[in-house]
């Protein structure tokens, strides 16, 4: 791994190496979508590569996809999957409980539906990423884009009635256009501040008319990976209620990953 990256790309890479542990030979693993599973992906890579892991892996966006296949790795679908063992995704936030916010990559819909087809989830994530209570990160939710001012309004207004500090929201861009996601939908960024009661939201919103899919994934996470700038990784398993401690050392020949760094 080159010996210039910042601390916050040495956590998401340690994140990331020591996720590869949960991986056996002959699992299907869904990829996430976002900077740290990608450092995932490439680590996965090169276990196959040096040391013959053989695994089949479920993307959860083109761009994983593509990725995947790059390194190596034997991409197939969900439905020629029908069940996975394992998926390993990065998260925007996670709380004491794992519950999480998930989708500023834009890929939340399928990132959703991948990982509660999995006999397990597990989080990679910087240690930045750990909040008390879920909400500083805008929370994204997937809309059609038929109607889609309308469906903005409609979630605004049923915003001032939840547990939350703002509700104003934002149509997410790419350039001068929307942000298209990979099923041809729009996203609403909704900058809550603070989510008292994420179990109700995300309830409440799927209720509403033209809106696909919201980026609160709550109960859904079994493990998470939390590294450190300085090498350190923390395992907190949700179901076993435990905590685990290592130290990754940085291999400063490596430059597989260099072109990973944000």
């Amino acid at each position: 791994m080159s010996g210039d990256l910042s601390p916050i790309d040495k956590a998401k890479f340690v994140a990331a190496k020591r996720a590869c542990d949960f991986v056996e030979d002959g699992m299907r693993v869904g990829l996430g979508t976002g900077s740290t599973a990608a450092w995932l992906v490439r680590c996965l890579g090169e276990i196959m590569r040096d040391d013959g892991l053989r695994i089949k892996g479920v993307p959860t966006s083109s761009r994983t996809a593509q990725l995947a296949r790059d390194v190596g790795i034997e991409v197939i679908s969900l439905d020629e999957a029908k069940w996975l063992d394992l998926t390993i995704d990065g998260a925007d936030e996670f709380d004491g409980d794992l519950n999480l916010i998930k989708g500023g990559g834009g890929a939340l819909l399928q990132e959703k539906i991948v990982a509660t087809a999995s006999d397990q989830m597990v989080v990679i994530a910087d240690i930045g990423k750990e909040v008390h209570h879920l909400g500083a990160f805008p929370l994204p939710i997937e809309v059609i884009p038929f109607g889609w001012q309308t469906t903005q309004a409609l979630v605004e207004e049923t915003l001032i009635s939840m547990d939350v500090l703002g509700q104003s929201s934002t149509l997410r861009m790419n350039g001068e256009v929307p942000f298209i996601t990979d099923e041809g939908n729009y996203i609403l960024d909704l900058r809550l501040g603070r989510i008292g009661n994420a179990r109700q939201l995300a309830l409440v919103l799927n209720q509403m008319p033209g809106v696909v899919e919201n980026g609160l994934f709550i109960d859904i996470c079994d493990a998470v990976v939390i590294g450190y700038g300085d090498g350190r990784v923390e395992v907190r398993d949700i179901n076993e209620g435990t905590v685990a401690t290592d130290r990754l050392e940085f291999v400063e020949t490596d430059n597989l990953f260099s072109d990973l760094s944000d």
